[in-house]
């Protein structure tokens, strides 16, 4: 019931269309549950993480976080389910486990917080640290 009304609100039609992504009902429902994966070999690939915790329900989404400058794994990355349910079993099955001969750590991902985005502004050290007092310095006569 909830699903049909869904789809009358977002397309205005009392019938299912093929129109509709199943990603974006899935998003609107708040379904889709996150998983931060933390302790990752540098070895694993997107691929392996994917394969790895798709045994526990359908992973939608398996993304390793990149270093920019070295282009290496830094060692954690996400896996998006279509279910919390699938969420909740891979967290409980795979949490502490070994991946590619290292310990991993499986939890629910949190909100990405953007504090101001972009580049940071570099400031220099406060005023009060570096100041120096001509006073101070003065010569001996």
């Amino acid at each position: 019931m909830a699903m049909a009304a869904l789809r009358r609100l977002v397309t205005g039609a009392s019938k299912p269309s093929s129109l509709i992504p199943p990603t974006l009902l899935i998003s609107h429902r708040g379904i889709a549950s996150k998983l931060f994966v933390g302790g990752l070999s540098f070895y694993t690939t997107e691929k392996g993480l994917s394969d790895a915790f798709s045994q526990y329900g359908q992973v939608m989404e398996a993304k390793i976080v990149m270093d920019r400058v070295s282009d290496r794994s830094k060692g954690f990355g996400f896996v998006t389910y279509a279910s919390g349910d699938e969420a909740e079993k891979a967290i409980a099955e795979m949490n502490g486990k070994d991946l590619n001969g290292r310990v991993i750590f499986v939890d629910y991902a949190k909100p990405k917080h953007n504090f101001g985005g972009g580049m940071p502004i570099a400031r220099g050290p406060p005023d009060s640290v570096h100041r120096v007092h001509f006073q101070d310095i003065g010569s001996e006569n």
